[in-house]
């Protein structure tokens, strides 16, 4: 769903979104799929303040943004990014949204103004993700934006006492321009 003005906004997490943060990370329907699940709110207060001393984006780090309703400023989630110290021209990331944020697409709409920061600011070329395939509505997201599907791990990940599958999908940033520039193909689709 593309509309003309943002629903959403991405911006360096603040010390006051800790508790809403904490709500929704420490949510099982949330927290399922996610490997980082802070214990307190006030960890993730510290991880929030820590986040501010240190270059976003920098090699070899994550970095967490705010995924913040462009009305209200209401955190809705958060996504994350690293770039590799191996190989920085990569990204990888990762979106985390509140329960009562899902179903109405501003993931695909946090997702396209990540993109817009990894390529079109920062010069990345290639974004991926690593998604559990049980994941149904990630796997659909980063499909529905177009990253393609690069790699299938069997039983590769040790996560929450099972093995899990990895479904590995990346991006060129020639990929993102070339949606950006054919409307039938557009970031939005």
């Amino acid at each position: 769903m593309t509309t003309s003005e943002p629903r959403v906004v991405l911006r360096p997490l603040r010390s006051d979104d800790a508790a809403a943060m904490f709500a929704y990370r420490s949510d099982p329907a949330v927290a399922r799929y996610q490997s980082w699940e802070p214990q307190t709110v006030a960890e993730l207060r510290a991880f929030i303040e820590d986040l501010a001393r240190v270059e976003p984006f920098s090699p070899g780090t994550w970095h967490q943004l705010a995924i913040a309703s462009a009305s209200t400023g209401e955190l809705l989630g958060d996504c994350g990014v690293h770039v590799p110290a191996a190989e920085p021209r990569s990204a990888e990331f990762g979106i985390t949204l509140a329960s009562a944020a899902q179903g109405r697409g501003l993931a695909g709409e946090a997702l396209r103004a990540l993109l817009a920061i990894l390529f079109d600011r920062l010069g990345k070329h290639r974004v991926f993700c690593s998604v559990d395939p049980r994941n149904l509505r990630s796997v659909a997201l980063v499909a529905r934006t177009g990253f393609r599907q690069e790699a299938h791990h069997r039983s590769s990940l040790w996560f929450k006492g099972d093995w899990a599958d990895d479904l590995v999908f990346a991006m060129l940033r020639s990929e993102w321009n070339a949606r950006r520039s054919d409307p039938g193909l557009s970031p939005g689709s």
